[in-house]
């Protein structure tokens, strides 16, 4: 069964990136080599660089993907491996990869400007004011969110071994990004000395573990993603990103073979109940709740402004725009069915060598032993995956690999990218508030110039998502942050469609239209959901962080009406 679905999910992606991802790049958007990209026409040697291809590949998918294609499919078996399956794979077709491409070509013929500037150019001001405080609220949930996974992640099982090989790495990545661009050392012999140092971090966190408490790291995070958001992106981000590319296809590769060959039937159920106890200890519907569940495994939001943000300024040409936003999609797709068919195939045995007891394990009610297990502290989407995948390649002829290796590689795995999706935000955060000040440019220079300085526009998001990332109950923040998340994948996506309608004069406005209307509706239901049932019980217990979370997203519904109101009187999405 492990190798069945994965060969289906390989093949499933292979085909569609050339049958319909290159019909949107020809007769959608119709990328040109002839049209010089915004990295080279506005070179400022800080945000627009233009970067290789396979480099920027690195950088986009470790941005977009952070942790959540990892945590979010894991979550979701609660439900069975089936549903979310289907989730992840119809998302991923349908509207994550058109998105996420839509969103990067829209950016890079606005000059690199983000979507919700487009969206003010096309809708009107008071649907771009809407549209960027939505996405300064996800900013802030997205660090929120992320910073408790790796922090979870560092001191779970193994974790010292983990957090040590990362912090090893960012040296590795130190030491890379001045080989390419201060030495201007050969491409492909930095690269090399670049994945033996990425070895040697992997093999030497077991051997010198770093064994910090989670307030330990939170306080490393949040001057760590200030740092990293405010200086220029060769210096750290696109060299460390590079590295998690390769990090990224060894770990492809090693869980291809393994669920290829382990041989091995499904423990988890194809499908459970409709309603498990999941979300702030309630019973969590499949529809409307499965994509703030699963988040970007499926689709995301957040990869417009990653799309916008940070990679359209970087893009050497229109032409590689297909491989970066429409494939690295379709790469965290495919990783998304990997950890599906790991948990789905060593569920249980993954518990169980967790520690976790028979008393809470009860084959005959997955749901219910899922949902108990993640509750203890030892117990996460992080820390059962990076064990379920263990379980999985030493299962088969890889067992030569010893088990703490591969545990270190899958932790990296989460560790990498989620890390990544902490300083991307606060990056683009500090562009959000940049475009958002411009009204006080004239009016009160002084206040433009202090929120818009890369320092202080770095501390902002930081303080905010870091307190809510150490004081929140996890699930509930998980929650949140995919309800934003999607949220803006719907609204982006019609945004998306505007572009092509508008701009584009382009009749195919439909692939954008008809799935984003879906998922708003979906995505909606799922907020007003999310409010209604598990906040209030959230608030009862943590008043502080709870009302936090409850007025974001009250505020988040509230402007996300605003946004499709102006939408609709806009038909923004007819061809003029």
């Amino acid at each position: 069964m492990t190798a069945l679905v994965i060969i289906a999910g390989f093949l499933l992606y292979l085909i569609l990136y050339f049958a319909y991802g290159k019909k949107i790049e020809r007769d959608v958007v119709m990328a040109s080599d002839s049209n010089e990209t915004p990295s080279k026409r506005l070179y400022d040697g800080v945000d627009y660089i233009a970067a290789r291809k396979e480099v920027l590949f690195g950088h986009h998918f470790a941005s977009i993907a952070g942790a959540a294609p990892i945590i979010g499919p894991a979550i979701a078996m609660c439900w069975g491996w089936l549903p979310g399956l289907l989730w992840v794979w119809f998302g991923n077709i349908f509207i994550g990869a058109v998105h996420d491409y839509l969103a990067l070509m829209a950016s890079v013929r606005y000059d690199g400007k983000s979507i919700q500037f487009v969206a003010n150019d096309i809708m009107g001001r008071r649907t771009g004011v809407a549209f960027y405080w939505i996405v300064f609220f996800l900013l802030i949930l997205v660090v929120a969110a992320f910073a408790a996974v790796v922090a979870g992640l560092y001191v779970g099982p193994d974790g010292g071994a983990i957090g040590a090989s990362y912090v090893y790495k960012i040296i590795a990545a130190l030491i890379l990004g001045v080989l390419l661009y201060r030495v201007k050392m050969n491409f492909y012999v930095a690269t090399i000395l670049g994945v033996i140092m990425l070895f040697f971090a992997l093999a030497l966190g077991p051997v010198f573990p770093i064994t910090l408490s989670k307030m330990t790291w939170m306080w490393i995070f949040f001057f760590y993603i200030i740092i990293a958001a405010a200086i220029p992106v060769n210096v750290l981000l696109q060299p460390r990103d590079y590295l998690n590319s390769f990090l990224l296809y060894f770990g492809l590769i090693l869980g291809f073979v393994g669920a290829v060959f382990a041989f091995r039937g499904f423990e988890v159920p194809i499908a459970t109940t409709f309603s498990p106890i999941l979300l702030g200890g309630k019973a969590t519907p499949f529809w409307p709740a499965i994509p703030l569940v699963i988040a970007c495994g499926s689709l995301s939001g957040f990869h417009s402004l990653v799309a916008s943000g940070t990679t359209s300024k970087q893009l050497s040409k229109e032409t590689d725009a297909l491989a970066i936003g429409y494939g690295a999609m379709f790469t965290e797709g495919f990783l998304s069915t990997i950890v599906i068919v790991s948990i789905a195939g060593f569920g249980y045995t993954a518990l169980k060598n967790l520690g976790v007891t028979e008393a809470i394990l009860n084959p005959g009610n997955w749901g219910m032993a899922f949902t108990k297990a993640s509750a203890a502290v030892k117990m996460g989407g992080a820390n059962l995956f990076v064990q379920s995948y263990s379980d999985m390649v030493n299962s088969t002829w890889l067992s030569f690999i010893p088990v703490k290796y591969v545990k270190v590689l899958a932790g990296m795995w989460v560790a990498s990218f989620a890390m990544t999706t902490l300083d991307t935000p606060n990056r683009l955060a500090r562009y959000c508030l940049s475009e958002m000040a411009l009204p006080l440019k004239e009016r009160a220079a002084s206040i433009y110039n202090l929120l818009t300085n890369r320092w202080i526009a770095s501390v902002i998001p930081a303080a905010i998502g870091i307190y809510l990332g150490a004081s929140g109950n996890f699930l509930v923040l998980w929650g949140s942050f995919g309800a934003a998340n999607q949220l803006i994948a719907a609204i982006a996506l019609m945004t998306g469609a505007g572009f092509v309608a508008k701009k584009m004069k382009s009749k195919f406005a439909s692939v954008a239209v008809i799935p984003a209307w879906i998922l708003w509706i979906t995505v909606t239901c799922g907020i007003a959901w999310f409010i209604m049932v598990v906040q209030p019980g959230e608030i009862a217990a943590k008043p502080v962080p709870g009302w936090s979370v409850m007025i974001i997203s009250i505020v988040l519904l509230i402007l996300n009406f605003v946004f499709i109101y102006d939408f609709v009187k806009s038909k923004a999405y007819k061809v003029d």
